[in-house]
């Protein structure tokens, strides 16, 4: 049988794994502990596809760095490794077609003839442009006056609202008064 020493202790001890235990409960249901769990679960992700691209990068840089000898062998064999490397992962195919695409781009001139086209299109532009943005203000000008109604509407509905609770407090506390009234002169009778 146990001492009242012992199950004081034994209580004490159960009271601190209790508050220990409502403790990290509290700290795993909180929102903030929830939003940092999802953060890191993003970021571990991004993270792996990161390292996965750019783990094809260095293999295919440290595989680059060998000799000229044999220069178009090894582009081969990098080209090969890094389409290995990239399979199952189509944001890192498209971030490389993406790269591949925009490094191409930028390399070649512009030719007279685009720009003379670019140049045309700015012009034919301008006047749409000019008439959107009129029309963006009349749509929000328009919003403006109905929202202006709305707040106006709803004013008036709270202030009706505000009036029939008053009448209807009048009314409750005359009641309540009549009834006292009523109650007092039944026991002063009595």
């Amino acid at each position: 049988m146990s001492t009242p020493d012992e199950i004081r202790a034994d209580i004490e001890r159960t009271r601190g794994e209790l508050g220990s235990d409502v403790d990290a409960l509290a700290d795993k249901v909180s929102p903030s502990s929830i939003a940092h769990r999802q953060t890191e679960k993003v970021k571990s992700r991004f993270q792996g596809v990161r390292d996965s691209v750019m783990g094809a990068a260095d293999s295919a840089r440290s595989s680059a760095s060998g000799t000229t000898s044999g220069a178009t062998d090894q582009a081969k064999d990098v080209a090969q490794r890094g389409v290995e490397k990239a399979k199952g992962n189509p944001l890192a195919v498209g971030l490389i077609a993406f790269g591949a695409g925009w490094l191409v781009s930028s390399l070649i001139p512009t030719s007279t003839k685009e720009e003379e086209l670019a140049g045309e299109l700015k012009d034919k532009a301008a006047p749409l442009v000019e008439e959107v943005k009129e029309q963006a203000k009349d749509v929000g000008s328009k919003l403006g006056d109905a929202a202006k109604e709305h707040a106006q509407d709803l004013k008036g509905t709270a202030q009706d609202a505000a009036q029939t609770v008053k009448d209807e407090a009048q009314g409750a506390a005359s009641d309540v008064q009549d009834h006292a009234k009523g109650v007092a002169d039944d026991v002063r009778s009595s």
